[in-house]
């Protein structure tokens, strides 16, 4: 059979991790899986016998991690940052949901800071999102600055993410990333804290033994070349219909500017040991959240990024780029905290991963302005040929963690 074509800079080769469900698809992470002795091995050298690095560094946070120490360092370091005249002394950027919720309360109600939560508005909020973000208010006694950017020029940049990269939420994640800090420099607050570093879930091992954030992604060197939606901003200013100060919110602070003005990004999951469950279980007592009433399509928890329509299509996207859906995600992470077992991870991954989410379908259409062909046009055309197979007339996964694909 000839080598067939992987997109995205994939490795042509499908593995599946050996203690949780994560494949070697998963972007940012083609290059760190490791043997079980701990030495990084290329994708070409994955074996049976090696974890993925977010399996590696889950059994450093048990074992290898001294987390009393850890906290001292928090301390050490809010004392740094504490207002001694009751104004804001740390910018929390989040949307209320579970990890949000639990990284302000606690640092204002454990540690004694005063806390501005700041939120970068979903595209179409959801009847529980909007109330747990009222409830990280009203019942968690936090402010907060809710931001909604240009909803027109929002929609066009997301509609051309979706049918250019099969990445909806491409727009949202770049402004999300940068109303933390961009909020702190206008506010002269020094500190900004955010919760887990997404590389615990499988970039370099590396990434999470520093507790600041990597503040490359600050020094656009030219704005006007910032790709939105796959779309130079400078052509969607060409049109005559957005000017420059419309992309505002989309423009990194300086690099530079932001270490002047003191300002610093750190990692609550750095300093304190990271549960996403036991999150949701401090949120619920403390802030008013609640986990939806029904399973969120795609998965099997009711808690977890509830509070965009959008947010299925970005998990479908991902299922239909890298064969790595929603499922596969939450049940990763907590086969690796012990709440499941991987037995249990990849019957969930088999019923839920390629279920489509169609409770919001047609209001995502509404708000990326496609038709549903327009829509099928896109997904088939993201589709890697190594990871999909069209068998009479259906669109298979060639391999499963459950090893029951089309090439298994």
């Amino acid at each position: 059979m000839d080598k067939l074509e992987a997109y995205y800079g994939l490795p042509g080769e499908v593995k599946f991790c050996k203690k949780c469900v994560i494949s070697n698809q998963r972007p940012s992470s083609t290059v760190e899986f490791m043997s079980d002795k701990g030495e990084k091995k290329k994708v070409i050298n994955f074996t049976e016998d090696s974890v993925c690095s977010a399996c590696i560094y889950h059994e450093q946070k048990e074992t290898g991690i001294d987390w009393s120490s850890r906290e001292d360092k928090l301390k050490q370091l809010l004392s740094r940052f504490k207002s001694k005249d009751g104004s804001y002394d740390v910018v929390v950027p989040g949307s209320g949901g579970k990890d949000s919720a639990y990284t302000a309360h606690i640092l204002k109600y454990k540690y004694g800071m005063n806390p501005l939560t700041v939120t970068w508005a979903p595209h179409l909020y959801t009847d529980i999102g909007w109330k747990n973000m009222q409830n990280w208010m009203h019942v968690g006694g936090l402010d907060n600055i809710l931001y909604t950017p240009n909803g027109k020029l929002h929609r066009l940049m997301t509609r051309n993410a979706f049918l250019n990269l099969l990445h909806p939420f491409q727009p949202f994640i770049v402004g999300q990333r940068i109303i933390g800090p961009a909020m702190a420099k206008r506010f002269g607050v020094k500190l900004v804290m955010y919760g887990e570093n997404q590389a615990e879930y499988g970039n370099a091992i590396e990434e999470n033994r520093n507790p600041i954030m990597d503040m490359d992604f600050f020094s656009a060197e030219d704005a006007m070349d910032i790709k939105l939606g796959g779309i130079p901003m400078q052509d969607y200013i060409a049109t005559g219909e957005f000017q420059k100060d419309d992309f505002a919110p989309y423009i990194p602070p300086n690099k530079q500017d932001l270490i002047d003005a003191g300002v610093e990004v750190h990692y609550l999951g750095y300093y304190l040991k990271w549960d996403p469950q036991e999150c949701y279980y401090y949120a619920v007592e403390n802030t008013g959240f609640q986990a939806n009433t029904e399973r969120t399509e795609g998965s099997y928890s009711k808690y977890s990024s509830i509070d965009d329509k959008i947010d299925p299509f970005h998990y479908y996207t991902t299922l239909i780029k890298f064969g790595i859906g929603r499922a596969t995600y939450d049940a990763a992470q907590e086969v690796r905290n012990d709440k499941i077992t991987r037995e249990e991870a990849v019957y969930l991954v088999k019923k839920y991963d390629a279920e489509f989410p169609g409770k919001f379908f047609k209001e995502f259409l509404e708000y990326i302005d496609i038709t549903e062909s327009e829509f099928q046009e896109a997904v088939d055309k993201h589709r890697s040929p190594h990871i999909w197979a069209l068998v009479d007339g259906e669109w298979k996964l060639r391999h499963t963690v459950a090893g029951d694909g089309v090439d298994d």
